[in-house]
């Protein structure tokens, strides 16, 4: 089986005049980006290998310099791509309760009596919290913050997310 490739970032620009470049990426995944080795991306739809030299924060970028690129001219050659790790090097860098979003669409969702309410059929942001789109049998579809409260357990393993299901959740 081919491992699926996540994107965790996208070159935006260079940075200086040495070959490091200014990439975006997604707040709360520091850790992640910290300690990157080595990573993909695609030149004219081939998938290359870059070697990460080092990695630095700059306001809200992440400044990386990969071995593979000494000059402006070379950054300017992946400027606008997007930079990607293997599904396996991602999930390793994930805390307990941290789920990749593709993992937890078409999960069963129980309540915590173990009844079956529906299925996860999307996952959504507000300001606040994620928020888990549930989809009931009878295709209704309802929202749930994505907090431990009302998401006391989510097993990928068996395919399942218990929701504490309050009055008024479902309506």
């Amino acid at each position: 089986m081919k491992n699926k490739l996540i994107s965790v970032g996208k070159i935006l620009s260079f940075h200086g005049i040495k070959g490091e470049v200014k990439m975006g990426f997604t707040a709360g995944n520091e850790a992640l980006i910290k300690n990157l080795r080595s990573v993909f991306i695609f030149i004219d739809n081939e998938k290359k290998s870059f070697q990460v030299e080092s990695v630095r924060f700059h306001k809200n970028f992440a400044i990386i310099k990969f071995s593979e690129i000494n000059s402006i001219d070379e950054v300017m050659t992946i400027k606008g791509s997007f930079v990607y790790l293997e599904e396996t090097q991602v999930k390793s860098g994930l805390e307990k309760d941290e789920f990749l979003i593709n993992d937890l669409i078409g999960l069963i969702v129980k309540d915590t009596k173990g009844n079956n309410v529906g299925i996860v059929n999307q996952i959504g942001e507000n300001r606040a919290t994620s928020l888990i789109s549930v989809k009931k049998p009878d295709g209704k579809i309802f929202l749930v913050p994505f907090v431990k409260e009302l998401v006391p357990e989510v097993d990928t393993e068996n395919g399942y997310v218990t929701i504490n299901m309050i009055d008024g959740l479902d309506d």
